[in-house]
């Protein structure tokens, strides 16, 4: 992974000062900036990236750092919260719990604390990182059903399924064209390109894949051919 990005969002400039120091001198973490209040801190957060955020939650202004926590979460969801406070009192806790922070550090911060929740806190990112790595090559049906295009393999709530080459070549044919009506035509000639072929080899065939999708997502265009039904990434859908 590359350098961790860490915003401290502190009104007490001396305590601001004291983690910064032993955050970037000893832990070795790119410290981006310190900020006292919520608007200062927002500001900084949609110019540079940031990636870990030690949040005062008593701070400057109109917002206090778990409201502001709840707007950075909303719009950087990969982002790792630890909240900083002098006292924790039961409503405030409850706030917070739900944002799901990394952790909680008390006033004045334990050093070894601090250490141990800033690697919880890089684990976390590494984590989510492979995970967006794992998805960039991944198509979803839906939640059951995912194809991973680079290893070439059909999963079901995570497991993977066997499936034949002339199986996995009509899979990817249909991914290639989701949404779109594939001609029986085409299908055959990409499949079994050496050789004429019956009409019931290739319903055979897509009768075999149905059953391994649980008779989802592949229709029967009458007279045409074949289509993948899946829903379309959210970003393909904003463009539509």
């Amino acid at each position: 992974m590359n350098e961790i990005n860490v915003l401290i969002v502190e009104d007490e400039s001396i305590v601001a000062m004291e983690i910064e120091s032993y955050v970037e001198n000893k832990l070795g973490y790119h410290i981006v900036d310190t900020c006292s209040s919520a608007e200062d801190a927002w500001e900084v957060i949609n110019k540079s990236p940031v990636d870990i955020i030690l949040m005062d939650i008593c701070i400057k202004g109109d917002k206090d750092g778990i409201e502001l926590s709840e707007e950075v979460l909303r719009d950087h969801p990969q982002t790792q919260i630890i909240f900083l406070t002098a006292h924790m009192d039961d409503y405030n806790v409850e706030r917070a719990v739900k944002l799901d922070p990394v952790g909680y550090l008390s006033k004045p911060f334990n050093r070894e604390e601090l250490r141990v929740v800033m690697k919880i806190a890089v684990q976390k990112l590494l984590k989510e990182e492979q995970k967006m790595v794992r998805k960039a090559h991944h198509i979803f049906f839906d939640d059951e059903y995912c194809y991973d295009t680079q290893l070439h393999m059909l999963y079901c709530c995570s497991e993977p399924l066997h499936l034949t080459k002339k199986e996995t070549q009509l899979l990817e044919l249909l991914i290639e064209k989701k949404n779109q009506i594939v001609d029986f035509y085409t299908i055959e000639n990409i499949i079994w390109p050496d050789k004429i072929t019956h009409t019931n080899t290739l319903r055979t065939l897509v009768k075999r894949l149905r059953q391994k999708l649980k008779h989802k997502f592949i229709k029967t265009i009458t007279s045409q051919g074949y289509l993948l039904s899946i829903p379309k990434p959210p970003n393909e859908r904003q463009e539509a």
